[in-house]
C-alpha cells in the first residue's frame, strides 16, 4: 500500500509581543480554518507557535494566504516552514501525529534564519528551485503594509472574482486595488504557485 504524501506547516508568529495576542489569534484561527478542523488538522500551542496538515497541493497557496491574514496587522509577520513527506502515524491532535512530513517541517522550522518561509521534501532539487523563488518572493512579501495584505488575503480567498467585485467587497476603488496587487507581485505569486503545482507533480 502506497502511503500518500502530505504536507506540515510549522509556524510561529514573529514579534508576537508587538500586538496583543487578541488581535493576532482571531487572525490566524481564521485563516487555518480554511484548511481543516482543529486539532486533527491544525492546533496553536506554546502561545504563538501553531501546525497545520494540508495537501501538498495546497501547501504553498496556505502559507501564504496565513501570512497574508497575518500582516493586516502593522510590525507584526509569520514564519513557516512546510514540511512535504509521508505520515506514519495519526493521532487525535496533529501535534501528537508523525512521519517524515512531520520530521522535514520541524527540522526545516530549525533551519529557517532570516527567511520567513521555506520548504523542505524528500527531493533536494525541488527544495532548492522552491526555495529560491520562495527567497525572491519574500523580498515583496516580508514589506507587505497592511492595506496590501487585506487586498491579497481576499484575493486568494475569491479567485475568482476579478479586481471590480474585489473593490467593492473592501469598499476602495478598483485603481486602488490594481495597484495593491501590483504592489503585493500577486501575479509574480501566482505564477510561483503554479510553477510549484508543475515541479510538485514530478515528486
Amino acid at each position: 500500500m502506497e502511503t500518500k504524501m502530505i504536507a506540515v506547516i510549522t509556524g510561529d508568529i514573529k514579534n508576537s509581543t508587538e500586538q496583543n495576542a487578541s488581535k493576532w489569534l482571531p487572525l490566524l484561527k481564521e485563516a487555518l480554518n480554511h484548511y481543516g478542523n482543529e486539532p486533527s488538522a491544525w492546533e496553536i500551542y506554546r502561545g504563538d507557535s501553531f501546525q497545520l496538515e494540508t495537501t501538498p497541493e495546497k501547501a504553498l497557496k496556505a502559507s501564504i494566504h496565513i501570512k497574508a491574514c497575518i500582516k493586516q496587522l502593522r510590525n507584526i509577520d509569520v514564519r513557516m516552514a512546510i514540511g512535504l513527506g509521508e505520515k506514519t502515524y495519526q493521532a487525535e491532535k496533529i501535534t501528537e501525529s508523525n512521519g517524515e512530513a512531520f520530521v522535514n517541517s520541524g527540522k526545516c522550522f530549525e533551519g529557517l534564519k532570516k527567511q520567513t518561509l521555506a520548504l523542505k521534501s524528500p527531493d533536494e532539487k525541488f527544495d532548492r528551485h522552491i526555495n529560491l523563488l520562495l527567497g525572491l518572493a519574500l523580498l515583496t512579501m516580508d514589506h507587505w503594509t497592511p492595506a496590501i495584505s487585506k487586498t491579497v488575503k481576499h484575493a486568494l480567498e475569491n479567485p475568482k472574482m476579478n479586481q471590480r467585485e474585489l473593490a467593492s467587497i473592501l469598499n476602495k476603488s478598483q485603481g486602488n486595488i490594481s495597484e495593491e496587487l501590483n504592489k503585493a507581485g500577486f501575479d509574480e505569486i501566482q505564477k510561483m504557485i503554479q510553477f510549484y503545482s508543475i515541479q510538485l507533480e514530478k515528486l
